[in-house]
């Protein structure tokens, strides 16, 4: 079975009951299974992205079961953990030199890969915000949600500690989301 067979096989048997055949069809059609997670940190190949997101739906899975974390809805740690990063199907473009053939980097943990950058010509801009607008189309969030993708990011968005501070507050896991992120990327490197 192929990578991409795998991927979409994870993510059926994770999403049944929670997404419409017609967002794993935009899903498909976007790059959701095939776009990196970032240009030169975790996940910087091929799948990458939705690697990462499975990475952190699972860590959020096993923090929800081992600290008894509480949502406002069961299928919260699967639709947060998945869909945190939609906002990067379309940030990164493939380098290809002046023959048109694709560079090469290298990922520290998957090895030698495609090489990307950031696109220009992206449509929304933004990180936690956009990955909100896209979800919204397909999947009515929760307010816990909302803000749980929103400050994903935690500490890495200086310019509104005040209101992170007070979605922690009012929802504990929007910090558990943060931790989930970054041990999927910084310890796991997904």
């Amino acid at each position: 079975m192929n990578k991409l067979m795998e991927r979409l096989e994870d993510f059926t048997i994770h999403t049944d009951g929670i997404v419409s055949k017609e967002f794993k069809q935009w899903l498909m059609q976007n790059g959701f299974f095939n776009a990196p997670a970032s240009t030169k940190y975790h996940g910087n190949y091929e799948g990458g992205l939705f690697d990462h997101s499975f990475e952190v739906m699972g860590c959020l899975m096993e923090m929800t079961a081992k600290f008894d974390l509480e949502w406002q809805r069961k299928e919260s740690p699967v639709i947060v953990g998945l869909f945190h990063d939609l906002c990067k199907m379309d940030e990164y473009i493939k380098v290809v030199d002046e023959e048109g053939q694709v560079m090469m980097g290298t990922d520290e943990v998957k090895g030698e890969e495609a090489h990307f950058e950031h696109a220009s010509d992206v449509l929304l801009k933004g990180h936690g915000d956009k990955s909100i607008m896209l979800l919204s189309q397909f999947i009515t969030l929760t307010e816990e949600e909302i803000l749980c993708i929103r400050y994903h990011m935690g500490a890495y968005v200086r310019d509104d500690w005040e209101s992170y501070d007070r979605a922690i507050r009012k929802y504990p896991n929007v910090l558990f989301t943060h931790t989930a992120d970054m041990y999927a990327s910084k310890v796991l490197g997904y």
